[in-house]
């Protein structure tokens, strides 16, 4: 038998069109009617005359094409190096994408993915995923495996936690996980000594953990939108931090010791999102901290300095 149809490089339909959906099965059954195993390569040169050299990386763009299953003759593009699969109706990824052992960015954002595939830890050279926006509850142990793995987003999706294994990603920069279900940071995060951006806003957090602190390069922190009653002040200890946003959260008070990243490199009370700085509005903040507040930076400095 042959296998699963896939849809044609230039359909352009939505997934919710029943009609277009019809004629296009229709066409690929077509195309794919009768391809066997020792076709598959003659069929990936269809896929081949869509890619390009971008910057010197080997590039295929598929996004926005209303597919429902990727094209099989893909896994034979072997050379690929960035694969965007984005804004599609994708509900799973078959085995086959762990062949693709050269890619360097592999963006999966916008689909109906429901978990990712345990062959993610075959990408090795794997440096840039893009996973948000989807049905992800889970997170195979297996991408602990991509090691050099430097940006990992898997925002708004429905994850509670991370595999350890993820600690293993000393190279991780920049880890998106906002707009999730976590109630306490994986403990993996703490192990990730590289981050310098992490994102957890809109998740269900309570607390964040004394080891914060073990993230010695973070610049960027984002817990806006929890349930945090209070700040650890192990947190004041990061000398590298820039922009701590702690907006819309329930916290009543802020560590003494807040007063030595004021005197770092926060700085500043920001209001705008994009602004460095520290943002703590819309928290419960008891007096004299709220008049503090009022008063500026400034003030808050001189309240929060011992003595």
């Amino acid at each position: 038998m042959g296998p699963r149809n896939s849809k044609h490089l230039s359909d352009d339909s939505a997934c919710g069109d029943p009609e277009v959906a019809s004629r296009n099965r229709k066409a690929s059954s077509v195309s794919m009617l009768g391809v066997r195993r020792e076709d598959l390569m003659v069929s990936a040169e269809r896929i081949r005359r869509h890619t390009v050299k971008h910057l010197g990386f080997s590039t295929l763009s598929l996004a926005m094409r209303g597919l429902e299953e990727v094209p099989v003759e893909l896994w034979e593009v072997r050379e690929l190096q960035k694969l965007n699969l984005s804004l599609n109706c994708l509900s799973g990824l078959p085995s086959g994408l762990g062949r693709l052992a050269n890619l360097v960015l592999l963006n999966l954002s916008g689909n109906q993915l429901s978990c990712l595939p345990a062959e993610l830890g075959l990408l090795h050279h794997l440096r840039v995923l893009f996973a948000y926006r989807n049905h992800i509850s889970e997170v195979p142990e297996e991408l602990g495996a991509c090691t050099k793995l430097e940006v990992l987003s898997l925002a708004s999706n429905q994850i509670r936690s991370l595999p350890a294994s993820l600690g293993a990603m000393k190279h991780l920069s920049h880890l998106n996980l906002s707009h999730n279900r976590v109630a306490h940071i994986p403990a993996c995060v703490y192990a990730m000594r590289g981050l310098v951006f992490l994102h957890l806003a809109g998740n269900q957090l309570e607390n964040i953990a004394d080891q914060i602190q073990d993230l010695v390069n973070l610049k960027i922190l984002i817990v806006e939108g929890n349930r945090l009653h209070a700040l650890p002040k192990t947190l004041c200890s990061l000398s590298a931090l820039e922009l701590l946003n702690v907006d819309f959260n329930e916290l009543q008070s802020l560590p003494g010791e807040m007063h030595l990243l004021l005197r770092r490199r926060l700085g500043k009370l920001a209001c705008h999102p994009l602004d460095t700085g520290l943002h703590v509005a819309h928290n419960p903040l008891l007096k004299p901290i709220q008049e503090a507040l009022q008063g500026g930076i400034g003030a808050l400095y001189n309240y929060l300095k011992p003595g």
